[in-house]
Parts: C-alpha cells; sequence; structure tokens
C-alpha cells in the first residue's frame, strides 16, 4: 500500500497538470454529492389526504441526480430543450374553439386509436410562455401520458400560438384564466364520463394555479386533479431574477424578443387598440418592459405592478381546492429558491410542492448520459399514475 502510495506521488509531482486535474476532479466530485445530489422535498401539509396520497409515490423518497456534467441551472434549462429536440413531432388531430368573444384557439388531440373510450382518462397540457403543442417539453409530457398511462391528451395553444392566426386583439396573461375556463367546461361537456387532469409548465403553470384559485370549490367538477411544473409563484421575485447580469438577462431578452416578434406580425390587429403604443411594444427588451407596454394595457391594468400583483400565486394556494402537485428547481431562474411558498404548501390541504435542489427551468435533466426523458417527467407519470388509480378518493377530498 505504501509503495502505491509512494508512485501515486510520484506521478504527480513529475505530472504537475495531472495533479491539479486531479484535484479538480476530485472537489468537483465532492461538491456534487454534497451539494447538488439529494432527496427532493415534499411541502404538504401533514395528515392530510392529499399527503397520504403524495407519500406512497416511491420516486418521492429516492434521491434525485442531476447529470453531472450539467447541473447548473441556467444549462440544465438550455440543454435539456437541446436534448428533447430529438424528439419526433406528434401528429394531433385539431379542433379550432372558437370562444365568446370571438377569438380562436387550436385545440390539439392525440389520435385515438380504435373507437374513442368515453371513460378515458383526458391530460390537458398548458403550455409555457411561447410554447406550444410541438415544444419539446410539451411532447415529451405527450407521450408520457398516451403511452405510459394510457390517457388522451389535448394541449391548449393560447392565443396566436401553435400556428393558429390570431383572430381578435387579445392574446394571453398569467393572471387572466377566462379561456381555460371554457375550454375546460367545453372538454366536460364533450366528455361527460372522462376524468380531466390539468398540467401547466412555466406561464401556463401560473394560468391553471390562477383558474383553480379563481374557481376554489367549483373547480372540482371540471378537474379530479392537476400539476404545475417549473412555475413561477411570486412575479416579483421571478422577475427580478430574470433581470440579473449575465445568463439570466440573456434569457430574459431571448423570451421579450420572440414576443415581440409574435406581436410584430398581427399588430394591424392592435392599431386602434386606445393603451397601446405599438412603436413602444417593439422596443422591449425584457419581459417586463413587454409586459408593461402591452400585456398590461391589453388586460386592463393601470400598472404592470398591478398585473403582476393579480398573477401572483403564493398568496392564493389556500383557496385551491384541487389536488394539486408543483414540481419547482430551488435554482429555477424564472423562480428563485427562496421565493418558492413552500410554507403555504404546508399550510394546504389541496397544494403540495416537490423541490428539487438543481433542475433549472423545465430542465431536471438526469444520468450521466440524459436521455429525453427526464426527471419531471418521471414525477408526472408517478403522480399522474396515482390520480387516475384513486380517482374516487380524490372527488371526496374535502
Amino acid at each position: 500500500m505504501t509503495a502505491m502510495m509512494s508512485q501515486l506521488m510520484e506521478t504527480l509531482v513529475l505530472h504537475p497538470l495531472l495533479s491539479v486535474t486531479s484535484v479538480a476532479s476530485l472537489a468537483t466530485y465532492m461538491y456534487y454529492q454534497r451539494q447538488v445530489v439529494g432527496r427532493p422535498r415534499l411541502h404538504c401539509k401533514p395528515g392530510t389526504n392529499f399527503h397520504k396520497l403524495l407519500d406512497n409515490i416511491t420516486l418521492f423518497k429516492e434521491v434525485y441526480r442531476p447529470t453531472l456534467w450539467c447541473w447548473e441551472a441556467r444549462m440544465q434549462t438550455i440543454l435539456a430543450s437541446v436534448m428533447r429536440r430529438s424528439i419526433p413531432d406528434i401528429q394531433y388531430n385539431r379542433e379550432i374553439f372558437t370562444f365568446r368573444d370571438g377569438g380562436q384557439v387550436g385545440l390539439d388531440w392525440t389520435c385515438d386509436q380504435g373507437d374513442p373510450d368515453p371513460s378515458q382518462p383526458i391530460v390537458l397540457i398548458l403550455p409555457g410562455l411561447t410554447g406550444s403543442s410541438q415544444s419539446e417539453y410539451v411532447k415529451s409530457l405527450v407521450n408520457v401520458a398516451v403511452c405510459e398511462l394510457g390517457a388522451r391528451c389535448v394541449v391548449f395553444n393560447f392565443r396566436g400560438r401553435g400556428g393558429h392566426t390570431l383572430q381578435t386583439p387579445r392574446t394571453y396573461c398569467a393572471a387572466n384564466s377566462d379561456d381555460l375556463k371554457e375550454i375546460l367546461d367545453h372538454i366536460n361537456h364533450q366528455y361527460t364520463k372522462a376524468p380531466v387532469v390539468a398540467t401547466g409548465i412555466s406561464l401556463g403553470g401560473m394560468i391553471l394555479g390562477n383558474y383553480l384559485a379563481c374557481m376554489g370549490d367549483s373547480a372540482r367538477s371540471r378537474l379530479v386533479g392537476a400539476m404545475l411544473v417549473s412555475t413561477c409563484f411570486d412575479t416579483f421575485e421571478g422577475n427580478r431574477s430574470l433581470e440579473l447580469p449575465g445568463l439570466n438577462l440573456m434569457l430574459n431578452r431571448h423570451l421579450a424578443h420572440c414576443l415581440v416578434d409574435s406581436i410584430r406580425e398581427v399588430r394591424h390587429l392592435f392599431e386602434s387598440h386606445r393603451s397601446v403604443e405599438l412603436d413602444e411594444v417593439m422596443t422591449s427588451r425584457t419581459i417586463r418592459e413587454f409586459d408593461t407596454t402591452f400585456t398590461a394595457k391589453v388586460f386592463g391594468y393601470s400598472s404592470v405592478e398591478d398585473y403582476y400583483t393579480d398573477a401572483k400565486l403564493s398568496p392564493k394556494l389556500g383557496l385551491i381546492k384541487v389536488p394539486t402537485l408543483a414540481l419547482n428547481a430551488e435554482d429555477d431562474p424564472f423562480q428563485p429558491g427562496a421565493s418558492i411558498p413552500t410554507g403555504g404548501a404546508e399550510e394546504s390541504s389541496h397544494v403540495a410542492i416537490l423541490t428539487t435542489r438543481r433542475g433549472g427551468h423545465i430542465g431536471f435533466m438526469e444520468g450521466i448520459l440524459p436521455t429525453t426523458c427526464h426527471y419531471a417527467d418521471r414525477v408526472f407519470k408517478q403522480y399522474l399514475a396515482k390520480v387516475f388509480s384513486n380517482i374516487d378518493v380524490l372527488k371526496t377530498y374535502k
């Protein structure tokens, strides 16, 4: 043993670069084991029926190991999207849904094999800020729901998204769930025997969360369960984080550029809008600037602060009466860990928040060689499987 140690020390002395590399690798691995790897934390009110149901999910007791060479939040966010781009586009059946105000959206349904079962569970998916039914993270969840859970999926492409041109001078925002209410009423009317679970990702989770809080007990007649993925609960803290210099601000500006482009294509619809100055909208460089010049004004808010206050989910968790699981990474640049309302979840009878140390924003890659199926997909699978097997019990939750 002594001879081996002496030989190792001699090798390191003769090859200083190898020595530095070895020490750096060991330090990195130790940091990874102590600060990155860890069991997720379930924040839920003890003793409730919902807590008992979630406590039986095996994945929640297992260690989450983010990809060893890519655990940094922004890299997780970006590379997870890149990895999922290999998922083939899904062939949907598109239903054009017309709202009461004349606006339209595309509802993309997964294709039925043979005669549809009227009692087959339905999973409604709400994409993120600039997403659609072909967004890589949406396709991943759709494949899990259809292939592994035997559900029928429908993706709610927001107004102007998913390739369906905006028809009226109204888009969508985090605080307004009127469109979602009409969509859910339509689905429940069309499939009276099918239990429905809704899943919202990022902005889609904010819209879904505000719907659940606004509807309270009455939402129970429309949904048996809900899931939120990488949802921003505190709009003020989320925007502050995204405006930090560096990669956060780069992500922010990329999304703002996409939002501005989407309005540029249909600016003729808003030229007669009394409060919208389109030249100001076109110069927006951050999400806050876009919300200030466009979103807040289109939806009738006096300021962007009023809009963000209305959209904020943190103080509304107690109003939600549909069993709802949220998955958030504590390093999510869109929702800093310190502002995740874990305390509110621990006082709520129907909301639970599962947090991981790492994962970024809709990232959650894992394994040395990550595949297109990530940790969030596995949480989605096991949670929905538990919901579908306990539908009668969930309906009795008070």
